[in-house]
């Protein structure tokens, strides 16, 4: 099976970093982000590896032609500097072929059991499935009944909700609901139709998942790295 990583994006979020390279090229524990995901898909036995680059393509291609990873195959594509998520995924459709895919974003780490949810997707026989995860809470919460606090909360995880956490199962079948055009979004454009034809579970993931939109948020992962990383399921 092949793994696909979304890493072309300008990470207009996290310019302390951006402005010299691509977001996923940011170091967590001295090696790029890119390095932890593709580390910990090979602890699931997946090997072969396309990256969907675009902002500082060069930067990416140089990295892992320079790198060896187990005994990875990596395959680093320049999608395009504005194309969208949709747009990135249907350019590699040749490349990709008639087999199933997993797909995930290059700025977010978890302890997602990558086995439990192939077997998930092929038990459910949908077009995709993705890992909905609950977001970890930023903020406290605080309830109010007649101008009196009823009930005072420090930041925990926000259950009432789950949101997109990436690592997406895909069949081939997928490209028949992609359009041939860059600014394609997969997840607007592309999964409201799956949803519509209900073509789409939900693989509910209760561990941990963490995103790196912002400097804050790769400072979280940086202590986690120095102490007992989640994700980091290799020896």
């Amino acid at each position: 099976m092949k793994a696909v990583i979304l890493a072309g994006g300008f990470g207009l979020r996290i310019l302390e970093e951006t402005r010299l390279i691509p977001k996923p090229m940011i170091k967590i524990g001295g090696k790029p982000i890119l390095w932890h995901l593709i580390k910990y898909f090979n602890y699931f036995g997946i090997h072969e590896f396309v990256v969907a680059a675009g902002y500082k393509f060069n930067i990416v291609d140089e990295y892992f032609k320079n790198i060896k990873i187990n005994n990875s195959k990596i395959n680093v594509i320049n999608t395009g500097l504005k194309t969208m998520t949709g747009g990135r995924l249907k350019r590699l459709e040749r490349i990709i072929g008639k087999e199933q895919f997993i797909m995930t974003y290059g700025d977010g780490l978890s302890n997602v059991n990558i086995k439990k949810l192939i077997n998930f997707h092929n038990k459910n026989k949908k077009i995709a499935t993705v890992t909905a995860i609950c977001p970890p809470a930023r903020w406290g919460s605080i309830e109010i009944k007649n101008n009196i606090i009823t009930s005072f909360q420090e930041k925990s995880k926000i259950k009432e909700s789950r949101i997109n956490g990436g690592f997406f199962i895909l069949d081939s079948n997928i490209f028949k609901y992609i359009r041939n055009n860059d600014n394609i979004i997969f997840e607007k454009d592309v999964v409201k139709i799956l949803v519509k034809k209900k073509e789409i579970n939900a693989y509910l993931h209760n561990g941990f998942w963490q995103c790196m939109d912002t400097l804050r948020e790769k400072n979280i992962l940086e202590e986690l790295w120095k102490k007992n990383p989640p994700w980091k399921m290799w020896r």
